[in-house]
């Protein structure tokens, strides 16, 4: 009787190990981490006629049907994050008591950042600074972040970015904002390609520096006369290098891929509708 004890019991206990091991080395998980860089006002296809822009096209999925939700700025910012513009509907400095990724992240026990450049720190919470922009930096429209000095200084400046990526301390989510030069805001498309390429051309064509860590490039917004389609692609390891998607979707179903991929529910707006991306993975 014993021995029969003592054989199921470990029957049942390399079970469970094989179950955990299975879990470990699930087949359907396409990344680790995440990092959105965002520019600046731009249609798709004068992005895909920029060569820098172009080029990272090649080494990722492309979005051919990826629209804006809103102009301006703003509130694209706040859906990328939240999953709703929220009813904002300008650039003007916005205090909202909702919800939002970093939310989620943080009751998962998970972490989030955003690099913003040029942002002074110390939760400065002006409208502008020098080429620095608040409008560009969702989180800080969320009075849960900014009347909390410790979520605060989850923003940063851009100086610890390219530290945390070569030590492999990036957090789980992040957001890499260039400054209104950077991004094409006040310079356009042609400059922020060539900014692309010298910052993170290097990590974007690379393999082992996209080995866990998907990459999101996308714009904000197109022209105000267009059809507010915009250039997006998503590289990493798991993604087919040179596919295109071409559901018809917005930023929030990014973040639906994001919340998917670390099991951490949703906000309950757009992000939770919003459709399964198809075709991108390998």
């Amino acid at each position: 009787m014993k021995g029969f004890i003592l054989t199921s019991f470990l029957f049942f206990s390399s079970t469970i190990l094989f179950h955990q091991n299975s879990l470990a080395t699930d087949s359907t998980s396409h990344f680790k981490k995440v990092v959105w860089i965002v520019f600046e006002n731009e249609d798709y296809q004068p992005v895909m006629n920029q060569p820098d822009f172009a080029r990272i096209a090649n080494y990722g999925a492309s979005f051919t049907r990826l629209k804006a939700e809103t102009h301006p700025s703003q509130g694209n910012y706040i859906a990328m994050i939240a999953g709703s513009i929220l009813g904002v509907k300008d650039d003007s400095n916005v205090d909202l008591n909702e919800s939002h990724v970093g939310d989620l992240l943080e009751k998962a026990g998970m972490r989030w950042r955003v690099y913003a450049e040029d942002y002074p720190g110390n939760c400065f919470l002006d409208k502008k600074s020098g080429d620095y922009a608040r409008k560009h930096v969702p989180f800080l429209s969320f009075t849960n972040v900014t009347k909390n000095p410790k979520r605060c200084a989850n923003i940063e400046n851009e100086n610890r970015f390219f530290q945390d990526f070569q030590n492999g301390t990036l957090p789980e989510f992040s957001m890499y904002i260039p400054n209104l030069k950077n991004d094409g805001h006040d310079t356009g498309v042609e400059y922020a390609g060539k900014w692309l390429s010298a910052n993170f051309g290097n990590i974007l064509t690379s393999p082992s520096s996209t080995k866990d860590t998907l990459f999101i490039v996308t714009f904000d917004e197109g022209s105000r006369l267009s059809r507010n389609i915009i250039y997006t692609v998503l590289v990493g390891s798991k993604i087919k290098s040179g596919s295109e998607n071409s559901q018809k979707i917005n930023h929030s179903a990014l973040l639906k891929m994001i919340e998917d991929e670390f099991k951490i529910g949703n906000l309950g707006r757009e992000d939770a509708s919003s459709p399964v991306l198809t075709g991108i993975w390998k």
